[in-house]
């Protein structure tokens, strides 16, 4: 077995495979937060004065966006001290790029910043690689239009698109079809340039780092309740962002992949600190509490309107399989892979559903999730938006070779089971893997985790 990292690219880029690996034990640092890190760049650059940025995720996907806002007029530089700064434009002030802006595999990336573009009067082309480019975004150009922006788009709103942007921009009040925390973020950031107050109204919380962040650069956001207990979010424009100092905490999701690991494999004790513990963030692990985990979070304090905390795991043993409440679908909506390995190896049924946005993600993430566990030896069923898995305690067999379809969710997922099957779990490209967690297989393999990089 080879367990070199030596060379990030040559490993990534090869097909990976995952081995048996033991117990897992260490304290360790996952990458910055993805969300957050997309939006401290996108704010930085709409900010006035400077913006200093610590904890980024030097992924792929923030490398895009990066490179989106520098072809906006941004000057975006890390520093010697491994700190980055962000020298904004000013809302409004952005300018057109002068080629297409190429987001890679990051939807959210592309959505909000076409809710950027939209109010600016220029005209910016987005295109992507083979899995963005068959990502829905009809749901963001829908209330986009309804501003002043104009699209044109192949069919279905997907990518490449071009946005013209309004200098007009027009407020609207936008009920959410779907729950969607980058729809909601898209119209709030168009409405930072347009005439009036911005209201979207969504009946399921989503994600609100927009909001807490925006406020941390000076932005007033208000948050109401409707006659219908829903929530009401409104942004007034012509504000002014103030640049900032931000401190990106560890990603809640990234941390669900060693967090998952450390369950399925007996007798592991790790920890990770600085994670974002937000509360439309954790369903994942208030999932996994439930299903018998020993997860306990520490050292709780708030920094820039963000609650963090070092996420301590043992594995106690066998989990046990439960339903999962629909409506704490939007708080680990993109969690559902990693969970379904924690179900494949708990004892009894684990039932998942209201998860049809799950195939709009980079891949068919129920699909892909469905075909690699059947693959590995577990009993399952699958409908249109959910997923009943039936474990049988133990963790299954194993033995497959997983399709990734570019989506680095799936990838590292089944990578994460391969390490307590009793047979290896191989992965077709290890690539994906770089656009959210660059180090995944260092900091796995720091715990203990067994890799084979010769396929």
């Amino acid at each position: 077995m080879k367990n070199s990292t030596s060379s990030q690219t040559d490993i990534y880029t090869n097909p990976l495979t995952s081995k048996k690996s033991g117990s897992l034990h260490g304290t360790l640092r996952v990458p910055g937060d993805k969300s957050m890190s997309h939006r401290a760049l996108m704010f930085g650059a709409l900010a006035e004065d400077e913006t200093m940025i610590s904890g980024l995720l030097e992924g792929e996907d923030v490398y895009n966006t990066a490179a989106a806002m520098r072809a906006m007029g941004a000057r975006i530089i890390k520093g010697e001290d491994g700190l980055w700064r962000c020298f904004g434009q000013g809302i409004g002030n952005l300018t057109e790029p002068s080629d297409v802006l190429n987001m890679g595999n990051s939807g959210t990336s592309t959505r909000l910043l076409m809710g950027i573009v939209a109010a600016h009067p220029i005209t910016a082309c987005f295109t992507g690689d083979k899995s963005l480019v068959n990502r829905p975004m009809g749901r963001v150009i829908t209330p986009l239009e309804q501003m002043g922006a104009t699209f044109l788009s192949r069919a279905g709103g997907r990518l490449p698109l071009a946005i013209k942007g309004t200098e007009d921009a027009k407020a609207i009040t936008y009920k959410l079809p779907v729950a969607s925390a980058q729809v909601k973020s898209a119209i709030l950031l168009a409405g930072l340039n347009a005439r009036g107050t911005t209201t979207v109204i969504e009946n399921h919380p989503t994600r609100d780092h927009s909001e807490n962040m925006l406020r941390h650069f000076g932005i007033q956001v208000t948050v109401e309740k409707t006659d219908a207990n829903a929530d009401a979010i409104s942004i007034t424009g012509g504000q002014r962002l103030l640049g900032c100092a931000i401190d990106v905490p560890a990603d809640p999701s990234s941390a669900g992949f060693p967090v998952v690991a450390a369950l399925i494999n007996e007798g592991s004790d790790i920890h990770l600190p600085r994670v974002g513990i937000n509360p439309r963030r954790i369903g994942l692990y208030e999932t996994l509490i439930e299903m018998g985990a020993d997860i306990v979070f520490d050292k709780k304090k708030i920094e820039a309107g963000e609650p963090i905390a070092t996420i301590s795991v043992k594995s106690t043993g066998s989990l046990k399989g439960i339903t999962v409440p629909p409506e704490r679908v939007p708080s680990m909506i993109d969690e559902f892979p990693i969970l379904a390995m924690a179900a494949a190896c708990a004892n009894g049924t684990t039932y998942m559903t209201g998860l049809a946005e799950l195939r709009v993600k980079e891949s068919d993430r129920l699909l892909m999730v469905a075909q690699g566990l059947k693959a590995c030896g577990v009993n399952l069923e699958m409908g249109d938006d959910w997923l009943t898995i039936h474990g049988t305690g133990k963790p299954p067999q194993g033995g497959a070779t997983i399709e990734t379809a570019l989506d680095h969710r799936i990838a590292m997922s089944f990578l994460v089971l391969g390490t307590a099957t009793e047979e290896p779990i191989t992965i077709d490209d290890g690539s994906p893997i770089k656009t959210s967690f660059p180090n995944f297989i260092e900091l796995m393999t720091e715990m203990g985790a067994c890799f084979d990089f010769s396929n």
